[in-house]
């Protein structure tokens, strides 16, 4: 890690106490000439994964890192033809491998795959099509690869058709999925179902699927769920309501999976997997998290992950007003949720592509992004505006959200960096953090490179 300059010091000390300030006040961090080192550049000087591709916060794992016989970080997203695409970076010769996994299936970032690793280092990738109301059916479909060799994307088999989902006109959205060694790597697929609810099925072969069923239903138009697991037996769930546009009181909940039964956070059984046909989770059996009818603001959930005592860390974005997002960050304590602002998250139709905003003025509920570092829930990567361009941040708080200091990852960029994401697993050599730089207007128009940072070794 580069040193600072002698005379910027006392900047450096002024970054520190500013940025303290905006985590417990919610006053704008401070700008990027005050930032501490690693130094910030603009978006587009960073290493390019991508010449153009975008991806949606709710389909995961985007990007993980493996090491086996390589060390190499997979991601995927989508393309501007709407092809399905995983690429490799190695982590000591800087190679990247981009291979296309299925052709043409449809411009959106809906549709960015989930990646999983397999027990033998190949790896799986679960796509779906954001076919949705009006869609032709042959556009409701969830389908899942497996590379021919392991640690290595450049062949794949025959894909293969989920045969299993609930009824309903929505189709499939949202891949999710985890293994849990406890239950003898038995994999996890969650998913927005045919009936726009979060759905769930399981395979102990990935060939033969258990039966999906909805997991959580509501009064809401459709429920978005994000997903943590520890990888031998808890899988945590965070959800909302529905969505914001129609909830004007869309919550934060929380719940989780062990051994075949579904909990509130203090153990207090909600249901369990062989129930959920008859008996799913309503938000009301659920934890709350960040409750919107009690002050008015609805949220939205953007990420979910484990730290280092077991407990969940949920990020998510809530609105004064559509124009004015904030970012929050809560963390179980082992008592009760600590839950606070981080900062300002500008707006949608305030800073996203100015010129080109009035075309889309639907999704007011989009935001520059928020995402934890699932090594180390302390560490969180977010975007947001700075003298009107969405610039990349890390922010670190060292007691478990009631401070925080941040510095920049990009500055000075001509167009917006969003959608940050930290690959899981990742370790120093390979990417920290991978995002879009460029216009991004809608979810099927964008014109955004995915670039990533690369974390150097220790």
């Amino acid at each position: 890690m580069n040193r600072p300059p002698e005379r910027t010091v006392v900047l450096l000390v002024l970054a520190l106490i500013m940025a303290s300030v905006c985590g417990s006040a919610g006053v704008p961090a401070a700008s990027p000439e005050f930032s501490p080192t690693p130094p910030c550049a603009p978006g587009d000087t960073f290493l390019e994964l991508a010449p153009i591709g975008a991806w949606s916060w709710y389909g995961d794992p985007k990007a993980i890192t493996y090491v086996g016989e390589h060390a190499r970080t997979y991601a995927g997203w989508v393309d501007d033809g709407g092809s399905i695409v995983v690429a490799s970076y190695d982590h000591e010769t800087g190679e990247i491998i981009s291979t296309v996994i299925r052709d043409s299936l449809e411009r959106d970032d809906h549709d960015n795959p989930s990646l999983l690793i397999e027990p033998d280092g190949r790896i799986t990738a679960f796509f779906a099509p954001h076919g949705g109301v009006g869609g032709p059916k042959t556009l409701r479909r969830l389908y899942y690869t497996v590379t021919e060799n392991r640690e290595d994307v450049s062949s794949w088999q025959t894909e293969t058709e989920l045969e299993t989902n609930t009824g309903g006109k929505w189709g499939f959205t949202y891949p999710n999925a985890c293994r849990l060694a406890g239950e003898g790597g038995r994999t996890y697929l969650f998913w927005r179902g045919g009936d726009g609810r979060p759905t769930v099925s399981f395979s102990d072969d990935m060939v033969e699927w258990n039966r999906a069923e909805a997991l959580i239903w509501s009064n809401g138009e459709r429920p978005y769920l994000k997903i943590a697991s520890d990888g031998d037996e808890i899988i945590h769930l965070g959800f909302t309501d529905g969505h914001p546009r129609g909830e004007p009181t869309n919550s934060i909940y929380y719940a989780y999976y062990h051994q075949g039964t579904f909990h509130r956070i203090d153990g207090t059984e909600i249901t369990s997997m062989t129930e959920l046909r008859t008996d799913p989770i309503f938000p009301k059996d659920a934890t709350i998290v960040h409750d919107a009818r009690a002050d008015s603001i609805p949220a939205w959930i953007w990420d979910i992950a484990v730290d280092s005592d077991g407990y969940p860390v949920i990020a998510y974005v809530n609105f004064p007003e559509t124009t004015d997002h904030r970012y929050r960050y809560a963390r179980w304590d082992g008592r009760s949720w600590l839950d606070t602002e981080l900062c300002p998250a500008g707006g949608w139709t305030v800073d996203f592509s100015p010129a080109r905003k009035p075309l889309h003025r639907f999704e007011l509920w989009y935001s520059g992004g928020i995402t934890l570092d699932h090594e180390d829930p302390s560490v969180v990567y977010l975007s947001r505006p700075v003298d009107g361009i969405f610039e990349i941040e890390r922010w670190v708080t060292p007691d478990g959200g009631r401070t925080w200091t941040s510095e920049p990852v990009t500055c000075g960029s001509r167009k917006d960096n969003t959608r940050p994401c930290v690959p899981r697993g990742h370790e120093p050599g390979g990417p920290d953090v991978i995002w879009m730089y460029g216009d991004y207007i809608h979810y099927r128009d964008y014109e955004t490179s995915m670039r990533m940072r690369v974390e150097p070794k220790h």
